[in-house]
């Protein structure tokens, strides 16, 4: 582990400023000590979910942070849920589960789960999903700083890489392109608000090609709730959900 000195802030005393980081595993060390013990470890809220076609949909979600996160959407008696947890993804229709497969959700890692986890793992998560965090660069996004994190040149928006505004250390945006179609997708954390210890931001923002997709808005957000040992359990999945409408 790097001293803390090296990430935050010189030994203290008269005149001494904050260190920058020299990597992106600075940036994830310095996000982690920023909240460890202060951020929320249950959060739920209501989730408006607006296609690009018009349509929209009301999903309730329910996260036990670090790692596990439940969707259940509306109408609820339909039985369509999304659980993550264990680095994997299982999916239900009608009450039943329809698919699973290994996945490390890379907006739970980033925006939730480094305040929470030990750096080092996370660290190893951002490294499996291709991200260089040895190249680190300083830049202006919504008019505040960040720091970015996998591309060293201001005109590589290609490579995969995370923004992290450089105030509060949090998540703002991310990068990816498919390895496989060289399609680029972009996710923007947008209005951060603070709750429980940490933060949230209200509106989730999709982009593909620079195209708008997905937007996402919560609303009724809480944290701090006791929430059942099993609701994260996909083996116990029953229908119609865990929450009803205003409940």
């Amino acid at each position: 582990m790097y001293p803390l000195a090296l990430i935050l802030l010189a030994a203290a005393g008269p005149g001494n400023t904050p260190q920058s980081p020299r990597s992106g595993e600075d940036v994830i060390r310095a996000m982690h000590q920023r909240y460890a013990g202060r951020w929320y470890s249950t959060l739920t809220f209501v989730q408006t979910t607006r296609f690009p076609d018009g349509r929209s949909e009301t999903w309730y979600e329910a996260a036990h942070i670090p790692g596990r996160l439940r969707i259940d959407i509306a109408p609820l008696d339909s039985g369509r849920a999304i659980y993550f947890r264990n680095d994997s993804i299982y999916q239900f229709r009608g009450g039943r589960q329809t698919a699973s497969a290994p996945f490390v959700h890379p907006l739970m890692v980033l925006g939730f789960d480094v305040y929470a986890d030990p750096p080092e793992k996370s660290i190893g998560r951002l490294r499996g999903l291709r991200f260089d965090l040895s190249k680190l660069r300083a830049a202006t996004w919504q008019g505040k700083r960040v720091w970015v994190i996998g591309a060293g040149d201001s005109a590589d928006l290609r490579s995969n890489q995370f923004w992290v505004e450089q105030e509060n250390l949090l998540f703002v945006r991310m990068l990816q392109t498919n390895p496989n179609t060289g399609g680029v997708s972009e996710t923007q954390f947008n209005g951060y608000v603070p709750v429980g210890g940490g933060w949230i931001a209200p509106e989730v923002r999709f982009f593909t090609n620079g195209t708008p997709g997905i937007v996402e808005e919560y609303a009724d957000v809480k944290t701090g709730i006791p929430l059942p040992a099993d609701l994260f359990e996909p083996a116990k999945h029953a229908r119609p959900g865990w929450v009803t409408p205003g409940g």
